[in-house]
């Protein structure tokens, strides 16, 4: 194992240990942009993988089993999993501030907890939430990047009336685009590399769409708001589109950085951000927005049911894994079925 390979192994069952803890049987994983960092690279800065490692922090399943002291979920239910578990303990928990929790660990990152890449998962019952009748697996494991699009649209402040731009229209720049047009954005200017996800995006409700390979899409998109935009979120993590950006906002304008860049540094060019007074606000994963993300998608408020372009059995995880790290096939989300 090491560097784009990945193998099926036989381990044993996993059991619950503690009380509060709750054993899943999974359902189906969406694969996420980190996965495929891993993947590739192994490694997203310090966290480095050590092989074998389990991947996959996206999913849905079953209840089978809970620990005595559990009493959110009991056997039977369907679940969406927060992949997210924080000690609850430290000052920033106690701050309101989970995602940044001291001692978090998190599925699928080296040196914290193992993915979800396996039959059954154990999991505290904090990370297990209750999904309706109405909602089917793969809508629940969506909720995980869409609670990421809700949180950077809570954190970018008043957005109703406001015109923004979306960088990078992936699943994490779809999650952004879905919560912020349901808070009443006057118009959403998108880009992306590949058209059929322009073409989502445009059925999803974007105002206008760009392919930076084929078009100048600041030229493009100044021409329409030629003041610029209020507010623009960056979900793809590449420089070009860290540029854009910063000639795209308009005077007191807010960037928002959601997408995680390969590199552990990137650069901004200081003349647009000073003369501009840009705003930067950094999203770091989604804190308490899975509830709000399974509540948007249960009343009808949001529909994320053509985001799942791609299907494949466990069988055949690293084919799945392959087609999104070469952004093939316009692949939005690739979803692995148990």
């Amino acid at each position: 194992m090491g560097i784009r390979k990945m193998e099926i192994a036989e381990v044993p069952e996993p059991g619950i240990n503690f009380p509060n803890e709750v054993k899943i049987k999974m359902k189906v994983m969406g694969v996420c942009g980190s996965d495929i960092h891993y993947y590739t690279s192994g490694n997203i800065g310090t966290q480095i993988v050590k092989y074998p490692f389990t991947v996959g922090h996206e999913g849905a399943g079953i209840v089978v089993e809970v620990g005595d002291a559990v009493s959110c979920v009991k056997p039977g239910d369907r679940v969406a999993i927060e992949p997210a578990m924080p000690c609850f303990n430290c000052d920033q928990c106690k701050q309101g501030r989970s995602h940044t929790c001291r001692n978090l660990r998190f599925l699928g990152n080296p040196g914290q907890a193992e993915g979800l890449l396996s039959e059954y998962i154990v999991m505290p019952e904090t990370s297990c939430f209750p999904i309706p009748d109405n909602m089917s697996f793969d809508e629940a494991a969506i909720t995980e990047p869409l609670a990421i699009g809700v949180y950077a649209v809570q954190q970018s402040g008043k957005v109703k009336g406001k015109n923004i731009g979306i960088l990078g229209m992936g699943p994490i720049g779809e999650s952004v685009l879905l919560p912020a047009l349901v808070k009443g954005a006057a118009s959403a200017f998108v880009t992306d590399k590949i058209d059929k996800r322009l073409d989502l995006a445009h059925q999803n409700g974007a105002s206008w769409t760009g392919n930076p390979n084929k078009i100048d899409v600041v030229k493009g998109i100044l021409e329409k708001e030629n003041g610029g935009l209020d507010i623009v979120y960056e979900c793809c993590g590449q420089q070009d589109a860290l540029d854009q950006a910063l000639q795209l906002l308009k005077p007191g304008g807010k960037l928002m950085l959601i997408g995680i860049p390969e590199t552990n540094k990137v650069s901004f060019d200081i003349n647009h951000m000073r003369h501009k007074e840009v705003t930067i606000t950094n999203v770091r994963r989604q804190n308490e927005c899975v509830e709000p993300a399974i509540d948007l998608i249960a009343s009808g408020k949001i529909s994320v049911t053509n985001w799942a372009t791609h299907r494949y059995n466990l069988e055949d995880t690293q084919k799945a894994f392959e087609l999104v790290a070469n952004y093939e096939d316009g692949v939005l989300k690739a979803m692995i079925d148990f």
